[in-house]
C-alpha cells in the first residue's frame, strides 16, 4: 500500500507534540506502522545526502521512531516455534519487534543468533554473519557484509559493498533528532573491533584498520596531507575519500605527563587507497 509521505510526516509531527503523560492520538499506532514499513522498503531514510554532498538528519523520521517507542506497550516476545516459550527470553515494545525477513528480500541471514529490528532497510545482497544486530532506522546498501558481533546502531547509514568486520560498532544517533547521522559511504572497509560514533562520516572507499575509534571529539591526523580533521559545532567529523586510517598515539602535553610518558589514542591517516590496498580488501568478495 502506497503511503502519502507528506501526510505521514504531518501525522508524526502532530502526534509527537502530545504532552508527556497524555494519551496519544488514536492514529498514532497506525502511523508508526506505516513509517516502519516505509523504512523497511527504503521509501524514507533517517538521513539524506544533499546536492552539496553533506549528510543531514531527517528529523521527522527520527521523531517517528521515537514515537514508536512511546506508542508501544511492553510484551513478552519469548515465543518458540511450537507456540510455547523459548529458553531465550526477551521483552520489548510491541511496535518494534524483530523484523520478519523473507526469501524474496535476497538478504543472507546466516543462522546463529542475529537480530534485525523492525524499521530497518537491508538491500538485496546484504550478508549478515552471526551474531550481529541491526537497530531500528538503519539503512544498509546492496552487497554489504555485516560480520560477526558487529552492531549497526539506530538510524546509521551504511553504503553499498561495505565490509563491517567482526565486532565493528557503528553507533546510533536517535536523539537529538537533528543530530548528525553516522554514515559509512560506499566501498568502505571497517576493520575488526573498530568503532564509529557520534555523527562521524566516513567517505567512500576509505579503509579503517582494526581497532580504529572515531568520535565527534576525535582529531584525525593526516600524514599525507599534513593536516588535522576535526568536527565543528556545525559539521561532523569526516574521513576523506580513500583514506587509510590506522590507530596511532600523540604525546600528552605537560611536564608531568611527559615524565610519565603518557600518550592519547588518535587515528592517523597513513596513505590513500591504491592498487595494493584494493588487492588486500578484494579477498572478502569470495565470501559473498
Amino acid at each position: 500500500m502506497t503511503v502519502n509521505l507528506q501526510e505521514l510526516e504531518h501525522r508524526i509531527l502532530e502526534a509527537a507534540e502530545t504532552p508527556a503523560g497524555s494519551a496519544l492520538p488514536n492514529y498514532a499506532a497506525t502511523t508508526v506502522e506505516q513509517l516502519l514499513t516505509a523504512l523497511e522498503r527504503g521509501d524514507v531514510r533517517a538521513a539524506s545526502r544533499g546536492d552539496d554532498g553533506r549528510w543531514r538528519a531527517v528529523p521527522w523520521v527520527k521523531r517517528g521512531i521515537l514515537l514508536a517507542f512511546r506508542a508501544g506497550r511492553m510484551v513478552d516476545m519469548s515465543v518458540g516455534g511450537n507456540g510455547g516459550h523459548s529458553p531465550f527470553q526477551f521483552f520489548d515494545k510491541h511496535t518494534v519487534p524483530p523484523r520478519t525477513m523473507r526469501l524474496e528480500s535476497q538478504v543472507r541471514v546466516v543462522p546463529g543468533g542475529s537480530t534485525i529490528r523492525r524499521g530497518t532497510y537491508l538491500a538485496p545482497g546484504v550478508v549478515c554473519m552471526p551474531p550481529m544486530y541491526v537497530n531500528v532506522g538503519a539503512w544498509i546498501g546492496a552487497g554489504t557484509m555485516v560480520d560477526s558481533h558487529a552492531l549497526v546502531g539506530s538510524c546509521a547509514q551504511i553504503g553499498e559493498r561495505v565490509h563491517l568486520s567482526a565486532a565493528a560498532q557503528i553507533g546510533g544517533v536517535l536523539e537529538p533528532v537533528n543530530a548528525s547521522p553516522v554514515v559509512i559511504e560506499d566501498d568502505v572497509v571497517v576493520g575488526g573491533n573498530s568503532g564509529v560514533y557520534e555523527g562521524t562520516i566516513v567517505r567512500r572507499r576509505a579503509v579503517l584498520a582494526a581497532g580504529v575509534v572515531l568520535t565527534r571529539g576525535t582529531p584525525v591526523f593526516d600524514l599525507v596531507r599534513e593536516t588535522v580533521y576535526r568536527a565543528t559545532p556545525e559539521q561532523a567529523l569526516e574521513i576523506p575519500e580513500g583514506a587509510v586510517v590506522v590507530p596511532g598515539a600523540r604525546q600528552v602535553k605537560g611536564a608531568w605527563a611527559g615524565e610519565q610518558g603518557l600518550a592519547l589514542q588518535t587515528p592517523v591517516i597513513v596513505k590513500y587507497r591504491d592498487e595494493k590496498t584494493d588487492l588486500a580488501t578484494a579477498l572478502e568478495e569470495w565470501l559473498r
